[in-house]
């Protein structure tokens, strides 16, 4: 695959939380949260030590699971026993990239996007209050943006001993472009402008543009989104 990735620390946050995982195959975005440094503890934590379980093996979805299992385990044991790191935890989004197809690992509220044949779509769940009062009929598109409880999200690795991961497979197509990002990226613009830079721009403009359309929307948290264009698949 292509890659282009960007990370910023936003206009309002004082520091970066987010951390990029870049590897052989193995791509993602985590979105730390907790007081002082736990976010980027959390964060810098999960890209570890799913880079350790999972580069060099044979991508699948039982190893992809274990990987970031393994990562709540090791992060919630680490909070366990330093109280100042008390709370923490990370969103993981990660594409797994196999010779014919990709692997998807999801847990939290960022997300990985599939542009094929022109058309965008989102392809992760966010794990949120307002995510599943939309999933319920509760609660619509524009008033979630507006949600008091838009930020709360319902699951995240680290937090607690056990987690529940979502995993998919996806076949590869020549010409997909996946991107992978945190909430500090979508939630400051529309899907249809997310599709457009994506459709228009060569893959590092694309990312340029989506990182200023993020900050001109307001910038108000980390913002970071890894690009990946599928140039050709195995036969």
């Amino acid at each position: 695959m292509i890659v282009a990735s960007r990370t910023h620390t936003g206009l309002v946050r004082p520091n970066n939380q987010d951390t990029l995982l870049l590897a052989d195959g193995l791509y993602g975005v985590a979105d730390g949260m907790g007081g002082a440094n736990g976010g980027e503890v959390a964060s810098n934590g999960a890209v570890k030590v799913i880079g350790e379980m999972l580069l060099g093996r044979t991508p699948d979805l039982i190893g992809l699971e274990a990987g970031i299992q393994a990562a709540n385990r090791r992060l919630y044991e680490q909070q366990a026993q330093d109280a100042q790191l008390s709370g923490m935890g990370t969103t993981v989004t990660v594409l797994w990239e196999g010779a014919d197809e990709v692997y998807i690992g999801h847990v939290g509220d960022s997300r990985a996007y599939l542009l094929r044949a022109g058309a965008l779509s989102q392809i992760t769940q966010d794990h949120s209050v307002v995510a599943e009062m939309m999933r319920q009929g509760i609660l619509t598109k524009e008033k979630a943006k507006r949600h008091p409880y838009r930020n709360v999200i319902t699951r995240a690795v680290g937090t607690s001993s056990g987690i529940e991961v979502d995993v998919i497979r996806l076949d590869k197509q020549p010409g997909d472009i996946w991107l992978i990002c945190s909430d500090g990226l979508y939630g400051m613009m529309e899907d249809t402008q997310i599709e457009e830079a994506l459709k228009t721009l060569p893959l590092d403009e694309a990312a340029d543009r989506l990182l200023s359309l993020a900050l001109a929307g307001g910038g108000r948290d980390n913002v970071s989104l890894v690009l990946l264009a599928v140039a050709e698949v195995a036969q």
